[in-house]
């Protein structure tokens, strides 16, 4: 039996800092990102305040959409978790980004 698998992650933050863009060996476009979040969501029945910031890198097409957006406005991030290339932490791949007005 094929083992199921996901790998998915969907936030809405802001980006704090964003690097200038640059190019993959392969020619694609890419940009590196801090996004902040900030919520309030239940655990346990109980509220909780959650504030974190999430290293991203964006590759490709979706590098316009990420330079077209204020660093003062929410958005919703979409993607996928891959290890840092050092290989200590994570970094989210943004394959989708969409303004929360």
């Amino acid at each position: 039996m094929p083992e199921v698998s996901h790998n998915a992650l969907v936030i809405t933050a802001r980006w704090v800092e964003r690097g200038a863009v640059r190019y993959t060996p392969a020619g694609l476009p890419a940009v590196d990102l801090t996004l902040e979040h900030q919520s309030t969501t239940l655990e346990a029945g109980s509220p909780r305040r959650v504030e974190l910031q999430l290293k991203a890198v964006a590759l490709g097409p979706v590098v316009q959409r990420v330079q077209a957006l204020s660093s003062d406005g929410l958005a919703h991030w979409s993607g996928f978790l891959a290890p840092t290339r050092n290989g200590k932490g994570v970094t989210m791949h943004v394959t989708q980004v969409d303004s929360a007005v």
